[in-house]
């Protein structure tokens, strides 16, 4: 999917689990890592401050903004373009 979401969890007729924020965070790449983002903060929008899944999907919402961030070449510019 791109940036629509499964039926199922937005339908409302299934509640939202730490294995689902846990699931859909998953082995994110720096590319996604906006996307998947954007889709853990439609899914935990409704639920109040102190659900499980809310907690766990701001966690995970934190991470990936980290991972986006770093996203160029971890070994750095290696030396070029440097003087």
């Amino acid at each position: 999917m791109s940036e629509a979401e499964s039926p199922a969890l937005l339908g409302g007729g299934h509640e939202v689990t730490v294995e689902d924020i846990r699931a859909l965070a998953g082995a994110s790449t720096p590319h996604f890592a906006l996307q998947v983002r954007n889709r853990i903060r439609r899914l935990i929008e409704p639920l109040p401050p102190d659900h499980p899944a809310r907690i766990e999907g701001e966690r995970r919402i934190a991470a990936l903004e980290d991972l986006a961030e770093h996203s160029g070449d971890p070994r750095g510019t290696m030396g070029i373009g440097q003087r």
